[in-house]
């Protein structure tokens, strides 16, 4: 573990092995592999707050999204309603390197294509002749990710790397090209773990749903680096392998004026991180029940007991948010939010969008 695949010798200067996790994953028991695990991550984030910040962090909201309340929270009795909202966000985030300031795009969503997801596909066209107004209320549009990169002052020329904590949904063509067309995003690549790549390449039927149909169709190889490990890339962001959501899953773990900010879809929002102290009717009694110390989100659930791990790793990582110490510092990819048109519930903690440090533009 911790090697790069497929990078050239300039990469391998911008994004170097993590050591920290190498021997708890070699716990085959999955108690002691927890603890194990819980214990590197305490080291992890001791050695990362040590270590420069990230140069700038920016989140910005691009499209909200209904999902199935009983994947959201996991065999917990909450909301009456059969959905929840959640709110996809872009991560702009720029790291000095030993090539210079690197720019990384974090789960930039390309929302028309990724609603030919199997999935919402079904949800929308039961909607028949007005599918389209349903699109509207259901999944109401707030961006797009070339908007908030103006915003934020850059081009798409500028943009480096792009990544994904996992490959649900995503349709990666728009950006990175295909045979028929060569991009957004002419300088960027991919960067994934090789076994989420590969499994989203040869997909089982419990996954199809919740995949876009060719979204990596004819991506030009040169555009991926495959990761089998975790990885810091270059100063103040780091990538590490969190599976179990996905078997290829991986967290986003930026170095902010907050403390560290962790970014998955493990989980989605802060209450699934801390139930005990979650107002969602229903989640504080099940943690209480079962000792469940997180919530999981199991749309797919590919390995149960790595996601918990996993999602221990990553709230033992993030440490306590700032401002509601009970909850930890977790930025997710896909938060839960509030939404009128599904009443019933409110998250204890939402993050809203973050920004922090100057963004650096090329000459």
């Amino acid at each position: 573990m911790g090697s790069i695949l497929k990078t050239s010798t300039i990469e391998s200067s911008i994004i170097k092995p993590i050591k920290h996790f190498e021997e708890a994953r070699k716990c085959h028991t999955a108690h002691y592999r927890l603890e194990a695990m819980r214990k590197a991550a305490v080291g992890f984030r001791n050695d990362m707050l040590a270590k420069p910040q990230a140069r700038f962090y920016q989140s910005m909201g691009l499209i909200r999204v209904p999902y199935p309340t009983k994947y959201a929270f996991l065999n917990c009795n909450v909301v009456p309603s059969p959905f929840i909202h959640i709110l996809n966000r872009v991560f702009i985030v720029q790291v000095d390197s030993e090539e210079g300031v690197k720019t990384i795009l974090l789960s930039p969503s390309d929302a028309e294509a990724n609603a030919e997801t199997p999935y919402f596909r079904k949800v929308i066209d039961k909607a028949g002749p007005l599918k389209e107004l349903v699109k509207k209320f259901l999944a109401p549009e707030i961006n797009t990710v070339e908007a908030c990169l103006k915003l934020a002052g850059l081009t798409p020329e500028d943009v480096d790397y792009i990544s994904y904590d996992h490959l649900h949904t995503q349709d990666i063509r728009r950006w990175l090209g295909d045979s028929k067309n060569p991009g957004l995003f002419p300088n960027a690549k991919l960067l994934v773990m090789s076994a989420e790549w590969a499994a989203a390449n040869f997909l089982m039927p419990p996954q199809i749903d919740w995949y876009c149909p060719n979204g990596l169709a004819g991506v030009p190889e040169e555009r991926i680096i495959q990761l089998d490990g975790d990885v810091m890339i270059g100063d103040g962001l780091a990538l590490i392998r969190t599976p179990g959501h996905t078997v290829g899953n991986h967290s986003f773990v930026a170095h902010t004026p907050e403390g560290l900010k962790v970014t998955s879809e493990n989980g989605v929002g802060p209450d699934c991180y801390a139930p005990l102290h979650s107002r969602i009717p229903g989640l504080k009694k099940y943690a209480q029940q079962t000792g469940m110390e997180v919530i999981l989100n199991g749309n797919t659930l590919e390995g149960g007991l790595d996601q918990y791990i996993s999602m221990v790793v990553e709230k033992t990582i993030a440490g306590s948010h700032p401002l509601y110490t009970d909850f930890p510092n977790m930025a997710n990819s896909s938060e839960l939010t509030s939404y009128w048109g599904f009443p019933g519930y409110r998250p204890t903690v939402t993050n809203g969008d973050l920004s922090f440090g100057s963004v650096h533009k090329k000459k």
